[in-house]
Order: structure tokens, then C-alpha cells, then sequence
């Protein structure tokens, strides 16, 4: 398995930063493979003969999940788990869970350890985090302390600084739209009349004064013009609403029911199972929309959902790009066969988007993708290093204001499109010539994107893989689903991108099965020959899940 050039930058940041200030904070979004760069960052400092690590997490599925994949990063490295039911530290990283660790009759048995990594690091500063931080320590004071987290900014508004120093580097939801691994989000904002009114509202040490919100946006008139709005923008789309109050979240959900558009409400005083009800409601297609009051936030990803609906400010940023996020996610033809998904509508009745912008307007796409250093610029408040790209400090919460001519400008997504045919790891061939079909190999699998009645659709195979529909839609999205899937299954010694054969002729054995029309170009190389094959031996495989996926293709809904 090999990391994505972005991942590997990332990697090596945190791994310097690491060196420099022995802690750091790496942030990524969802989706960005926060479980394959912290297991390439332990990789590496394992090297080390004798070194040991953990991996802190919070959740018994994080915990599993993680270990999984760094396995697949660092084969061969030994591992072991202290949690509720087993309690090891044999492996040369042990994968913990902080509750069970942070009691002092466990700590007391933890050995010296060389690097503690920190999952959802944003819990950081929390008490029984801070238990294990200070005995990993007081036993090694030279241990290193690197946490990774997509949600920097906690809720209670405590600051993450009396942990780390430094941010080692920041993946923006931005970098990953426009490399094609989350659909753009097309924000409309939608004047009701109390953009005003909402400038006003008290803040509390949380976020704004939600019961004051309530008593603005809870009208019958305003929530008729969000419905009008929706019917009117995104009437066929999955949906999440994100409302105040569970009172104001009730009559959202209502007036939609009367609507004649069947939804669904969850928040937090709800039971498990009720909420876990619902959400099938939902998910297996019974309901269109699910309201919901800070329920959904974070942690919630069903991918078929393309339209957001904002009914509630936020003084943090993290939670707006939280609850745009939750329909940023591509979608898995395999999982849901039929479902297209291109973007994301994001209506927003309130003032999220024009307090803190589109998410577009705080990316530095050549600081993040050059190499070596990432730009950085200090917190004014906390004194940290943080990237230059960030307009809230992942440590304190302090947020730069912003010029004010950008206020408010909220047209399409814009971004220029990172360009994947020479950032991938693999060298990508234009089968013949015109553009809409194209292959990359490796020793073991093979990808392909091919353009059929106006999208792309992304395949996938190899030895004893069968080929399998990996996207449709937008050309970025293919591309970058394909290129997964040759990372997944393939190694540093097979992405032979720049190995000098790759340009010597085709070998007679290949010339044998290349169609006979084709052999006489002179041009091709011996890789060109290689993706062609691959093209050839697969062609009724491919035809047959790009044909199948038009037939019975159906728009996010």
C-alpha cells in the first residue's frame, strides 16, 4: 500500500515538526486517510531499534480501525492492544483506548515509550488524555506527542496549546474537492429577512445563545420560504438539516411532513435505538430529509446526502466546514449502485456562510503542495505555529478576520484543479489518443477512468481482483478514485512512474496480443503496450459496468 503524494507531505511535515518541537498537530478533513498518515508517522519512528509507540484513541471501532490499517502501512511490524478486554504491550505499537489507560493502575504498567499518537486529537485537553500525556512524559521527557484530528476547535472553547506548540501542517477541505477525493459544495445563501437580527445574538462560552436563534428563525413564515427554497433548489436530493433547538428542529420537520416530503427529526434526547430508527428511516430511502440539533454534526456520513441545509449560526468555523462536510463525501457506486452525486447544495437561512466565507477563500494550494516547509505565521493569542493557510487557530480558537471585501462572496466553487495525471504515483496512458479513455498498471492492478454520455466512470481490477466500478461522475472524482485503488493494492517498487523501460518498445510477446491496427505505431512504448493489454484482456469487463452503470444511473437523491 503507498501513501498519496499529499499524504507522504503531510507525513514528512509532522515527522520534522515532530524533530523540531518534540509535539504537533496535524489537521485533515474527513476523507483525507487520517489512519494511513498517522500509521505512516509511527512507521517511521519505529524504524528506530527498540523504539515503541500507542496510538490513543477514544472509541473501540477507532481503535480496531486503526490498527487495521497499520498493518497494511507497516507490514511486519508487531502490534497489541490495551483496551477493556486485553491489556498488551508486546507489539512495537500497542493501540489504546484512553479509558481504560488513563487509570493510574495501568499507567503505573505502561513501559517508556518514544511516541504517543493521539487520534481525534481535538480531546486532547481533556482530563484523561492529559493523565497519559503526563506519564508518558514524566517517564521519557523526550517522547514525542503528535495528534491528528479534522476538528481542531472543541466545543467548550478550550485550546488545545498547553498540548502542542505547533501545527505541523493542515490538508483543507479545498485541497481535497479539487483533488478530486469530496465533491465541491454550491452554496446558495438565502435572505429571509434576519441576517440582521442574527449579527445580534449573544454568544456563550459554547457558540451563539441557540434559544436566542430559535426565537428568530423558529417562524412559520421563515420556515415556509425554506421549504419553497429547497422544492425550488434541491428537491430530489438526500438532505440534512441543521436546526437550533429541538423545538424549532420539530416544527422544521413538521412543516416538511405537511409539505407532503416525508422527514425525519433526530437530536440528542432522543434513545439509541429511536435515533438508530430513524436514521434507517432515512438511509434506506423511507424519508428524504433527517432534522437534526448538533446530533449530526461530526461523525455522520451517509453519502448519498447532496444537500445541506444551515438553519443555525455558528461562531466556530470548524463547525460550519463540520456541517457543509456532511455532504461532501463521493459516493460508492458499489455500495450504492445507480446513485450519481457531482456536488454538494448547501442552503444556508442564516449568517454561517457569510461570517466565515466559502470554504474555497482559505486555501493556499501552492503552500500546500509544494515541498518541504509548509508556510506558517503565529497565533496572536497562544504564540503557536500554525499554517499560513488556517483563519482559526487549530490551538486556541483565535480567528483572523478577514479582508472585508471578501465577505460574502459566495459564488460556485472555484478552485484550479490539481492536476492528477502527473501528481500520481502511477504514469496515466491515453489509450487512443482522443482523451476519453485512460489506464495506469502496476505488478498486481490496473485503474482506468472512460468517458461515456457525459461522465466519467472509474474501473478498477487486477491479479485475482475483479474489475469493479470504482466512480461515476466528474473527471476529478475518477481520476482520484482510480488512483486509490492502484495505491491500495500496489507498492513503492511497483509505481515504476519514471523507470527508464517504461519508454524502450513494446516486446515482441506484447506485440502478439496488441490489435493489429495498433502495431504500427512506432511511437508506443513498452508501459503504453502494458495499459493497452490491460485494456484488451479486461475490455468486456470494463464495457459491461460502464454500459450497466448508464443504464441505471439515477441523480443523488
Amino acid at each position: 500500500m503507498m501513501l498519496r503524494p499529499r499524504q507522504s507531505l503531510l507525513v514528512e511535515r509532522t515527522l520534522a515538526a515532530l524533530g523540531e518541537h518534540g509535539n504537533t498537530l496535524a489537521v485533515a478533513p474527513t476523507g483525507s486517510g487520517k489512519t494511513i498518515m498517522l500509521s505512516a508517522v509511527t512507521g517511521r519512528v519505529l524504524a528506530e531499534p527498540d523504539a515503541k509507540a500507542c496510538i490513543l484513541a477514544h472509541r473501540t471501532e477507532l481503535t480496531g480501525q486503526n490498527r487495521d490499517k497499520f498493518v497494511r502501512v507497516n507490514p511486519g511490524m508487531s502490534t497489541s492492544v490495551f483496551d477493556a478486554n486485553e491489556k498488551s504491550w508486546r507489539g512495537q505499537a500497542t493501540f489504546a483506548m484512553v479509558q481504560t489507560l488513563s487509570r493510574q493502575a495501568h499507567l503505573d504498567q505502561m513501559p517508556t515509550l518514544d511516541l504517543l499518537v493521539i487520534d481525534e486529537a481535538h480531546h486532547a485537553s481533556s482530563p484523561t488524555y492529559r493523565a497519559v500525556i503526563d506519564s508518558v512524559l514524566a517517564r521519557n521527557p523526550r517522547a514525542g506527542i503528535c495528534g491528528l484530528t479534522a476538528t481542531p476547535n472543541r466545543g467548550d472553547g478550550k485550546g488545545l496549546r498547553e498540548v502542542f506548540s505547533n501545527v505541523a501542517d493542515q490538508i483543507t477541505l479545498g485541497e481535497m474537492i479539487a483533488a478530486g477525493h469530496l465533491v465541491p459544495p454550491r452554496t446558495f445563501v438565502i435572505d429571509v429577512g434576519v441576517q440582521d437580527a442574527l449579527r445580534h445574538v449573544r454568544r456563550t462560552a459554547m457558540d451563539f445563545d441557540m434559544d436566542e436563534v430559535a426565537s428568530i428563525l423558529d417562524k412559520r413564515l421563515i420556515t415556509e420560504a425554506v421549504i419553497k427554497h429547497w422544492k425550488a433548489n434541491a428537491s430530489s436530493r438526500k438532505t440534512i438539516v441543521f436546526c437550533s433547538t429541538v423545538a424549532h428542529a420539530q416544527n422544521v420537520c413538521d412543516a416538511f411532513v405537511e409539505a407532503g416530503v416525508h422527514a425525519v427529526l433526530v437530536h440528542g434526547e432522543l434513545s439509541d435505538a429511536d435515533r438508530k430508527a430513524r436514521l434507517a428511516d432515512y438511509e434506506t430511502g423511507r424519508a428524504q430529509i433527517v432534522v437534526n440539533v448538533a446530533v449530526l454534526t461530526e461523525g455522520y456520513d451517509y453519502t448519498p446526502t447532496s444537500c445541506v441545509v444551515l438553519l443555525r449560526p455558528s461562531s466556530y468555523k470548524s463547525t460550519f466546514i463540520q456541517m457543509v462536510g456532511r455532504g461532501l463525501r463521493t459516493v460508492d457506486p458499489e455500495e450504492f449502485p445507480g446513485v450519481i452525486k457531482t456536488e454538494c447544495i448547501v442552503l444556508d437561512f442564516g449568517t454561517a456562510s457569510l461570517m466565515h466565507g466559502s470554504i474555497e477563500q482559505e486555501i493556499n494550494l501552492d503552500g500546500h503542495l509544494g515541498e518541504g516547509e509548509a508556510p506558517t505565521k503565529d497565533c496572536p493569542d497562544c504564540g503557536a505555529i500554525v499554517s499560513l493557510a488556517c483563519m482559526e487557530c487549530p490551538l486556541c480558537g483565535h480567528v483572523w478576520e478577514r479582508e472585508p471585501q471578501e465577505l460574502g462572496v459566495l459564488a460556485d466553487f472555484v478552485m484550479s484543479e490539481i492536476d492528477l495525471l502527473k501528481r500520481s504515483n502511477f504514469r496515466w496512458c491515453d489509450l487512443f489518443g482522443h482523451d476519453d479513455a485512460l489506464m495506469a498498471t502496476g505488478f498486481s492492478a490496473w485503474g482506468g477512468i472512460f468517458f461515456l454520455n457525459g461522465r466519467w466512470h472509474a474501473i478498477g481490477g487486477g491479479k485475482d481482483l475483479r474489475p469493479q466500478l470504482l466512480a461515476v461522475g466528474e473527471r476529478t472524482v475518477c481520476m482520484a478514485k482510480a488512483d486509490d485503488w492502484l495505491n491500495d493494492h500496489e507498492s513503492a517498487d511497483s509505481a515504476y512512474k519514471t523507470r527508464r523501460w517504461l519508454n524502450e518498445p513494446p516486446t515482441d510477446k506484447q506485440l502478439r496480443y496488441i490489435p493489429e491496427q495498433m502495431r504500427a505505431d512506432f511511437g508506443m512504448t513498452r508501459y503504453q503496450a502494458s495499459a493497452l493489454l490491460a485494456f484488451q484482456f479486461n475490455k468486456s469487463s470494463i464495457q459491461r459496468l460502464v454500459v450497466s452503470a448508464n443504464d441505471g444511473h439515477r441523480e443523488a437523491a
